[in-house]
């Protein structure tokens, strides 16, 4: 399989793309008339795309200790089978639900019914696409 942005990363492109082409046209003053100090006025902002994260962190930040919740889930793609692995290490019932996104645009996306995994517990959550899958993530939801 071959790597394919992120759609954060290609969503946050394609926005300083444009902002990029509608800040000259926002700046532009009718002849004749003063131009006018504010915010309009200055030069646009250079952005560097090397600045920009080529991908979002795998897994965000726990929260804090009273908070803790959640299933950890593994994703893993062979072809086009989706297999998720979740182990709840919390105290709290965790509802997992494996969400498969397909390549072509003819293929069904897939998702899953909501699984239980209590306390402790643990689950294989399965989905599958008739070709190549594009992506496939898992979601939670208390109870």
């Amino acid at each position: 399989m071959r790597a394919r942005p992120s759609r954060a990363v290609c969503v946050l492109v394609t926005t300083v793309i444009l902002t990029g082409l509608l800040v000259p046209g926002a700046a532009a003053q009718p002849v004749g008339e003063e131009p006018v100090p504010g915010p309009e006025a200055v030069a646009p902002a250079v952005v560097e795309l090397a600045d920009i994260p080529a991908e979002p962190p795998a897994q965000p930040a726990r929260p804090a200790g009273g908070e803790l919740f959640g299933a950890d889930c593994d994703t893993v793609i062979h072809g086009s089978q989706v297999s998720a692995y979740c182990h709840n290490a919390y105290p709290e019932t965790d509802l997992v639900r494996l969400h498969v996104e397909c390549d072509r645009w003819w293929d069904v996306d897939g998702d899953g019914v909501a699984v239980a995994v209590g306390p402790a517990g643990r689950t294989e959550l399965v989905g599958r696409c008739w070709k190549e899958v594009r992506s496939a993530w898992v979601s939670h939801r208390r109870p």
